[in-house]
């Protein structure tokens, strides 16, 4: 009832637009305002910003919006590389820049951080379609500038959402594909009303079958906001938000199993093979989650000079996963043995489901300062977490009588009260020459009391949850930037950032220890060249890790494979960039990333399969776990009156899936090739209608893009230590397609 609602207003909405666009006077009397807009740029890098940094807007983003995740369709800027569980880039994929995963990419919407604040990471499947809704993104490299939430320690994505349009619209779009993928989106705007207020709403629904055998992703959004516009003060408030059901395709596959079942083999949910040899899995085996935002941002300007920033949030996170796992132990789910066919049973086949119940909120703010010589902000944020993890058992195999639907097997708490307060400054020196200077401060409180969900055989119980850890950060950065002339700028920074561990470094390491806070300090230099037909540049870095988190192939009291802190690794590496506009609508874009990564003097440690006697092994310098060493990025593009056409191709050299520098653990390179093509036009009563098609992976690549790995080891009769690798891949899809159609009224 709810969604036929919400469609009603927007299909309401569509109409009013329509009708409005004939007022022919209309566009004339929108020149009478000079309204206020609101926007957090606080967090943003400037052209005299000395670090590196890439933006994107919305006509950009909307070439490729057709169905896959967000974070393909920044897949293309430099050092970025993008993984996809389901292999089809829709459901659950991630973002990797410079080699850091997305616990350290910091990301954040109008100044408000999207992070988990316990995991640090970004599901990009609770925002499904959001790229809809953004007007423009930052892409930070490295340390970054001074932002909001878990600290930026590899790179930021910073998303500015829609803007005001100041003529009533609405767009339909849908796309249709491979892999019964399908996508479908409403976006209506009222304009302006009243000279002042503006409602803008978006309704999308995705869907897919996914690469993978059963990777099915069903996803639903939608996005709203309203706003006052004034002369000097734009209030806003916006919701979104995002429901997901995605089946699980995370186990990935062995070398062995790809070969003896396919590409598209997927283990997750299975239950038995029949006596014809048939594979039965269950059919619930999905992640649930539902995700809503609430942000309220009030934009003031006292005078030219002078403006106020303000932003009140909060995210309400509920959901759940279940899975069938086999032979489990009754004890570490809280059940007692039972009785069937006369025997006593201890191990059975069971159904768990994982939940979470999450809550999110605080404030952000900023003081901004601009004149002719000096450009500054004073901000800062106070938030505070609250989530519940807690499982049940839904069913056991042969168990007699009915389960208690209210038992819990296990329960814990997570709270984090996370503050920050920011000075940063653009001076002047010279015409030419500017000067950065910013500095943070940052205090977190985080505390899990309660019982975790592993099972601790040394003390025959579940693992007791006992964290309660304070953490003060000061984060340092200077830099210059130099315009040499109109074409040619110059710039340096040195900057420093601390990040404190997440929540599954303690839950995952021994119960004795905890781990420490890391520090990353960044070396930036930079070179740009651009005019109006050729851009081109230069960036060399120099990231320094202390402490580092980093798994060491030791395994933990509960068997699980655990992190440590490193004393010494860094990430080293030139990133080269090169646009040219040709006449005649022909254009070229290229990037390339050239990096060493590694961890000095890495020690790893293995456990023997019968009696867990340690074998320490000393590596060296070794290669840090999914980190390549090449990525090249291509772009040929083609446009004439409303056609386009534009070839992406990408290069991503090899990289291993541990720190143990093994063969048996390497993810092979890979060249994938995208083909985008498209048409517009406009008809009666329609502002634009564009039709297209996008091929992905153009060339049948066979590929894998993310994965895991381990080793462990036994001792033969004679007393030899043998060693053992093993790994898993996430299969990729082959050539395949998506149709779209846009209708902008």
């Amino acid at each position: 009832m709810k969604k036929r609602t919400l469609l009603g207003c927007l299909v309401a909405m569509a109409a009013t637009a329509i009708c409005a666009q004939t007022q022919k006077n209309e566009k004339d009397s929108l020149q009478r305002y000079d309204l206020q807009q609101v926007e957090i740029m606080s967090t943003r890098a400037t052209e005299t910003t000395p670090i590196a940094y890439t933006n994107i807007g919305s006509e950009e983003l909307k070439k490729q919006n057709v169905g896959l995740d967000f974070p393909y369709l920044v897949s293309m800027t430099p050092s970025a590389i993008t993984t996809s569980d389901a292999g089809a880039g829709i459901g659950y994929t991630s973002l990797r820049i410079r080699g850091t995963d997305g616990t350290r990419i910091n990301v954040t919407a109008n100044g408000i951080p999207i992070n988990d604040a316990e995991s640090h990471t970004v599901f990009w499947v609770n925002l499904p379609d959001l790229a809809s809704s953004v007007k423009d993104v930052q892409i930070q490299r490295g340390v970054g500038t001074s932002t909001n939430g878990a600290g930026s320690f590899g790179a930021s994505v910073n998303l500015q959402t829609s803007s005001m349009s100041m003529l009533p619209y609405a767009t339909v779009s849908a796309s249709a594909g491979s892999f019964g993928t399908n996508k479908q989106t409403v976006k209506v705007g009222s304009g302006l009303l009243g000279g002042h207020w503006s409602i803008d709403a978006r309704l999308s629904n995705i869907s897919s079958d996914g690469y993978i055998d059963r990777a099915s992703t069903k996803l639903k959004s939608h996005y709203l906001q309203a706003a006052y516009y004034g002369n000097n003060t734009a209030v806003k408030f916006i919701t979104f938000a995002g429901d997901e059901e995605t089946y699980h395709a995370w186990n990935y596959a062995s070398k062995e199993e790809l070969a003896e079942y396919g590409r598209r083999y997927n283990s997750c949910g299975y239950m038995y093979t029949d006596d014809k040899g048939v594979a039965h899995y269950y059919n619930d085996q999905t992640d649930n989650y539902i995700q809503k935002n609430y942000q309220l941002l009030v934009d003031h300007h006292f005078t030219n000079r002078i403006s106020l920033n303000v932003g009140l949030h909060y995210t309400k996170g509920d959901g759940y996963y279940q899975e069938y796992k086999a032979s489990r132990k009754l004890v570490e789910y809280a059940l007692l043995p039972f009785e069937h066919n006369g025997e006593s049973v201890k191990k059975s086949d069971l159904v768990r489901r994982k939940a979470m119940d999450n809550h999110f909120g605080g404030g952000i703010f900023s003081i901004n300062y601009n004149s002719d010589k000096v450009t500054a902000s004073l901000g800062g944020a106070l938030n505070r977490y609250e989530g519940d993890h807690f499982g049940k058992v839904l069913w056991v195999k042969n168990y007699i009588g009915a389960l208690d639907a209210t038992h819990e097997y296990y329960r814990n708490k997570g709270t984090k009260n996370d503050g920050n307060i920011y000075l940063k400054a653009d001076y002047r020196l010279t015409k030419s020459l500017n000067a950065y200077a910013d500095v943070q401060y940052r205090h977190i409180s985080y505390k899990i009391d309660g019982c975790n969900d592993k099972w601790n055989d040394a003390t025959g119980a579940l693992q007791q949850l006992a964290v309660d850890e304070k953490f003060d950060f000061f984060n340092p950065k200077a830099g210059l930037s130099w315009q040499i002339d109109r074409h040619n700028r110059l710039f340096g920074s040195v900057s420093v950032a601390h990040k404190e561990p997440t929540r599954n470094n303690y839950t995952d390491g021994k119960l004795v220890e905890h781990p420490t806070a890391e520090r990353l300090t960044d070396y930036e230099l930079g070179y740009t060249f651009g005019n109006n037909w050729l851009h081109a540049g230069v960036n060399l870095y120099y990231m320094d890790y202390k402490d580092q988190l980093v798994l060491t192939g030791e395994l933990n009291e509960i068997g699980e494979p655990m992190a440590k802190n490193i004393p010494d690794s860094y990430r080293a590496g030139v990133e080269l960039m090169a646009g040219v506009q040709f006449p005649f609508g022909l254009s070229w874009e290229a990037n390339a990333t050239l990096s060493r990564n590694r961890i000095k003097n890495f020690t790893e440690v293995l456990y023997d399969d019968d009696t867990y006697e340690r074998w320490e092994i000393n590596h060296g310098d070794t290669p840090i776990s999914f980190s390549p060493d090449v990525i090249v990025n291509n772009t040929i593009g083609y446009s004439y009156k409303g056609a386009s056409l534009s070839l992406h191709t990408q290069y991503i050299s090899k990289q291993y899936m541990s720190n143990a520098h093994q063969r048996e653990h390497l993810l092979d390179a890979y060249f994938v090739s995208n083909l985008y093509a498209s048409y517009s036009f406009k008809l009666k009563s329609t502002k634009n209608i564009t039709v297209g098609v996008n091929i992905y992976n153009l060339f049948n690549e066979e590929y894998e893009n993310n994965g895991y790995a381990g080793s462990g080891y036994y001792t033969d009769g004679n007393g030899v230590k043998n060693r053992y690798n093993y790994a898993g891949y996430a299969a990729q899809a082959g050539t395949n397609f998506m149709g779209h159609v846009t209708i902008e009224l």
